[in-house]
């Protein structure tokens, strides 16, 4: 195959954020002497049938579903977010978002209300919300909410199920957060933050299983190096990005383990 296609849907929060990934691929992709084609994947076309392409070479791809192997891809690099809770490192949270004039002042003020989830294979979405309610849930409370809403799909209709009122509390991408709050401000003016969940590893650029490991070496380098590259600097302002660390599948291995700890419990679905 002579050419890979990329995608950053999973961070490409609007078409302006799209054309920053964009443009910052293009560059990756020369630095890297790989050929890169951008294909278009808009929501909410399920990712797992993007993931499952053959001619991946670069596109986000969560860590959840290739450390439980779901998706057959090979992690290249992921980002670092500009925001202090990232502590400079490829780590994000899951920020448990409520309406900003709702009464809560602490997440267990929401229990007994409506919540929900976007996909079973998704971290932030699922997991990470998941594994944090763990710590509240008990013999005689083995259940926190009156109702939980399932397959939300995209962390945008989490955002707008929470500002119209369908759920009382919601998990959100910390770096999707960051993202459109600065790119859409009007979209996140009526929520507030009432707690986040542990740092875990961030989604990664990845590749598909076809891609040779060659190849996977001159991406990950090129992405790592980015931000001693002179083109780096307009688009990590539009991205609110500090650079790439590089990863591979045991990066995410903590994600398997907040899994264990979930299923052991008999905590099989957010509840």
């Amino acid at each position: 195959m002579s050419g890979w296609i990329s995608n950053a849907r999973m961070y490409a929060v609007t078409a302006g954020v799209e054309d920053a990934w964009r443009t910052l691929l293009s560059h990756v992709a020369h630095d890297a002497g790989v050929e890169l084609h951008y294909v278009p994947y808009a929501a909410p076309q399920p990712l797992e049938l993007l993931w499952a392409r053959a001619d991946l070479g670069s596109v986000f791809a969560c860590g959840y579903p290739m450390a439980l192997g779901l998706a057959p891809l090979q992690p290249i690099a992921a980002p670092v977010p500009r925001a202090p809770w990232a502590q400079h490192q490829a780590l994000y949270r899951t920020d448990l978002i409520v309406h900003k004039d709702a009464p809560y002042q602490r997440l267990a003020d929401t229990f007994g209300g409506r919540s929900g989830w976007t996909v079973a294979h998704s971290h932030s979405g699922f997991n990470a919300w998941r594994h944090h309610l763990l710590g509240f849930r008990s013999a005689t409370q083995p259940v926190l909410y009156g109702e939980m809403l399932g397959e939300l799909v995209t962390a945008r209709n989490v955002l707008d199920a929470v500002r119209a009122g369908r759920i009382d509390v919601g998990p959100l991408d910390a770096y999707w957060h960051l993202l459109i709050a600065r790119h859409a401000p009007e979209l996140t003016a009526d929520v507030r933050v009432i707690e986040s969940t542990a740092l875990a590893p961030i989604p990664a650029f990845a590749a598909s299983a076809s891609v040779t490991a060659a190849t996977i070496e001159r991406l990950r380098a090129a992405l790592v190096g980015a931000a001693s590259r002179p083109w780096f600097a307009e688009v990590s302002d539009r991205l609110l990005l500090e650079g790439f660390e590089p990863v591979t599948k045991s990066s995410y291995a903590t994600l398997l383990d907040w899994d264990a700890e979930a299923k052991t419990a008999g905590y099989e679905l957010p509840a």
